[in-house]
């Protein structure tokens, strides 16, 4: 099932008056219950000890920062747009681990082509190009694991 069809189940259950819905199959199994009060935990924030040093104790002499050249830019400030992962998951350059991958370094893409896919509680998530594009660098290993927000390319729109 992919994230069309699970947004579709949703959005049918919220338009009627069903509370609960659940579906079992072989590869995966999904619960959707509305009308529930979440439940709140509340967490005592973590409260930071200072101590104080030993008797006798010098901190070691910091070194001045060397000034030759200009400092690095960083990583995020890379020429063209970011494509990121709109969930957290696993990111999969490919559909399977001996076929070719989506996108390559370099590969022009149309709008609606698949880049990636980006597996959330054994959903493969197919991530889409946008806009047409060229690719210029892909920023995560396969099966490599993202966070929301995350890089996963970075395009140049054309």
């Amino acid at each position: 099932m992919d994230i069309k069809d699970l947004r579709l189940l949703i959005k049918l259950v919220t338009e009627t008056d069903i509370t609960e819905f659940e579906m079992d199959n072989t590869d995966e199994k999904i619960i959707i219950k509305r009308g529930h009060k979440p439940e709140y935990v509340t967490v005592a924030a973590p409260v930071a000890h200072q101590y104080a040093p030993p008797a006798g104790y010098q901190p070691a002499p910091v070194a001045a920062p060397a000034t030759g050249g200009a400092p690095a830019a960083p990583a995020a400030a890379e020429a063209g747009d970011t494509v990121t992962s709109p969930i957290v998951g696993t990111f999969y350059a490919a559909p399977g681990p001996e076929a070719a991958p989506y996108v390559t370094v370099g590969q022009v893409i149309e709008k609606g082509q698949v880049l990636c896919i980006v597996e959330a509680m054994k959903l493969m998530n197919e991530i889409e190009a946008e806009c047409k594009c060229k690719i210029l660098k892909i920023c995560k290993d396969n099966a490599q694991a993202v966070e929301f927000g995350d890089a996963l390319f970075v395009i140049q729109k054309l």
